[in-house]
């Protein structure tokens, strides 16, 4: 108090020394007015310091009822949190204790629920994985309770999951026709009706669907098996009265979902690049023109043989050159007529043998090309596995697989262009060799007139 009292003491003091330039702006006109005037100032200081003194007692009692309170408060939670430990520990013992009198009063039947539990899980993943979950539901909350449940399961709930096993068994052995939602390749959905082929297969409008297990719908494959397989569906669909056969997937599913990761013929040729386009129009080209010669030689056989049966002279084929050669030089010495007809024979070769060494030239080249594409190819796949890595066996195996096509298409060119080959070359040398014989057989004959007509001299 006392130090309060020199606090606001000082404050007076202050206030007077402060309030003096005021006054004496004011220019009073003697000192018994100055001094009435400081004193008037007084007085109005002290009651403001009163009433500021009344303030700070005011708050300093509300600050002390605020600590009282809140040591109140803080005494009161205290004590209501050793109330609560209290509890707890009590608790926490009594839950101890239940464990241990519910471990014992269990039994087996604790291992009996951990079976239970287990089996429950793992038939729930396969359940939630499975078409059949469409067609039933409701089986799906009782093994979701049984796979999270910690408690021990009741026997109407040991009872209704072996009907659910046992129907499932049922289930997977018969054909059934369910509602379902279809979505289609383009994202458009309907509601049809599909069948449903045990564990295995789906089909709807005769097509194989297969079961997303994320949203609960059946997807139609983008790509088909087989016209084959797939026109037994629609009978299959229909329901007769006797046995209707289907192929069915016994991977449930897998085999045809890979068909969409499996490249057709023409997106096979399209991974062999602009080599691979290369070697099949160089097959196309050497086709054609083995088909070409085959057919050429084939004419001129068959004119050859028109002339062998014959004695006159038939236009349009080397056998008739030969023959009017022969004819026109009997008089001739030997010498000139085989030179004449040496020079048929040699006049003639190159138009039955014209083509054949394009196609033995392709036959020969395919494999190099494909070889190419394939280098190409590994090039290509080396410079992926140095910007990506080894991490991902796939890419590499994609990459191998487009380099190995050129060589197949190499080698798809270059076994038919030998086979091709070899049967047009055999059958220009077989006309060749006809001619020759022709040729031997025309001098013999001269030569034996020529015999005969000096004998008769």
């Amino acid at each position: 108090m006392k130090g309060l009292r020199l606090t606001i003491a000082s404050l007076i003091a202050g206030a007077a020394l402060f309030t003096l330039p005021v006054t004496a702006a004011e220019k009073p006109v003697d000192l018994n007015a100055l001094l009435s005037q400081i004193k008037a100032d007084s007085l109005t200081e002290s009651q403001l310091n009163k009433e500021r003194e009344a303030r700070f007692l005011a708050d300093k009692n509300e600050q002390a009822n605020l600590l009282a309170k809140a040591k109140a408060d803080l005494a009161a939670e205290t004590a209501k949190g050793d109330q609560l430990k209290a509890s707890f520990d009590a608790n926490d013992k009594q839950l101890t204790e239940l464990t241990e009198t519910l471990r014992q009063r269990s039994g087996n039947m604790g291992e009996m629920f951990g079976v239970v539990r287990q089996f429950a899980g793992e038939f729930k993943g396969i359940f939630n994985a499975s078409p059949m979950r469409v067609e039933h539901p409701d089986q799906a909350p009782l093994l979701a309770k049984l796979a999270d449940s910690k408690e021990l399961p009741s026997s109407q709930e040991l009872e209704a999951f072996w009907t659910t096993i046992l129907s499932r068994m049922v289930d997977a052995g018969k054909v059934s026709q369910i509602p379902a939602t279809v979505v289609y390749g383009e994202g458009s959905q309907a509601d049809k009706t599909v069948t449903q082929i045990g564990e295995f297969n789906t089909v709807a409008d005769g097509k194989y669907l297969n079961f997303v297990p994320e949203t609960g719908k059946f997807e139609e494959l983008s790509r088909q098996p087989d016209s084959k397989m797939t026109s037994l569906i629609a009978d299959f669909e229909k329901g007769g009265a006797g046995l209707e056969p289907i192929y069915v997937d016994p991977s449930r599913g897998v085999i045809l979902s890979l068909l969409v990761q499996s490249p057709t013929l023409a997106e096979r040729i399209d991974q062999g690049g602009v080599v691979g386009y290369v070697i099949l129009a160089l097959g196309a080209v050497g086709l054609l023109i083995a088909l070409f010669c085959g057919a050429r030689l084939s004419l001129i056989g068959g004119a050859m043989r028109k002339q062998m049966k014959s004695d006159a002279i038939i236009k349009g084929n080397p056998l008739g050159e030969m023959l009017t050669a022969y004819q026109g030089h009997k008089g001739d010495n030997i010498e000139d007529l085989e030179s004449k007809l040496d020079e048929v024979i040699l006049r003639n070769v190159p138009t039955l043998e014209k083509g054949v060494g394009i196609i033995k030239l392709i036959a020969s080249v395919a494999p190099l090309l494909g070889l190419l594409g394939t280098v190409v190819g590994m090039i290509a796949t080396f410079q992926a596995i140095t910007l990506f890595g080894t991490g991902d066996p796939k890419l590499m195996a994609g990459g191998i697989s487009e380099a190995l096509v050129t060589t197949m298409q190499g080698l798809v060119v270059a076994v038919p262009m030998l086979f091709l080959y070899t049967v047009v070359q055999t059958q220009s040398r077989r006309l060749i060799q006809v001619l020759e014989e022709q040729s031997a057989g025309f001098v013999a004959r001269y030569q034996e007139s020529l015999h005969a007509a000096k004998a008769a001299a």
